[in-house]
């Protein structure tokens, strides 16, 4: 389940695309985001009211339409990032609703894990039923060929990471990536200094 974190006043003045793309990697960097724009169409659908204070145009929150708006906005923000360079894979970590309460459960009776457990986690876990409808409908609306999302097993956190981890390389050897050839004028420019050292 998300936790949300209320947007700021500065957020609230733009859409719910800018702030995670006012964080997006430069061109050669990799990016890791937890929270993105996907809140806004999981969080917000199962707390509709949270749109209402989203300073959106009168008449642009009623009824399923902002939904399917804001899928068709997030699939084509992606298509941009990819046609640009910008390669995106998605993970949704499935969890059973019995592991997450083994979880929870770690997090009250290990000290160590006390930081990680909030009442709210017990208030959202009431809305499980609502969060599944909103993964399924975001996952069918958002996974495109070029930004595709992987649904990944997550009750075993070791299986988990070995899935990512190998999606993660596997998409990262399809960008055929190569160190930079240097010519035979540079090479032997190098020779000449290192003939100095």
């Amino acid at each position: 389940m998300f936790s949300f974190k209320q947007p700021s006043s500065e957020e609230l003045e733009h859409d719910f695309l800018w702030r995670t793309t006012c964080r997006l990697p430069e061109r050669g960097r990799i990016g890791i985001f937890n929270r993105s724009y996907y809140e806004e169409v999981l969080v917000v659908r199962v707390h509709p009211e949270i749109l209402r204070s989203q300073r959106l145009p009168a008449g642009s929150i009623e009824g399923q339409a902002i939904w399917e708006q804001r899928y068709r906005s997030i699939v084509d923000h992606e298509a941009h990032l990819h046609r640009n360079g910008t390669r995106i894979i998605k993970f949704f970590l499935h969890l059973s609703k019995d592991e997450q309460r083994e979880r929870f459960l770690d997090r009250i009776d290990e000290p160590d894990k006390n930081w990680k457990f909030s009442m709210g986690d017990v208030s959202e876990r009431e809305h499980w039923d609502d969060y599944m409808e909103a993964y399924e409908a975001c996952l069918n609306a958002t996974s495109t060929a070029d930004a595709p999302w992987y649904v990944v097993p997550a009750d075993s956190k070791k299986n988990a990471r070995l899935i990512i981890s190998q999606i993660i390389v596997d998409t990262m050897k399809g960008l055929k990536m190569s160190y930079p050839t240097v010519d035979k004028a540079r090479q032997k420019e190098l020779q000449a200094i290192r003939k100095e050292l």
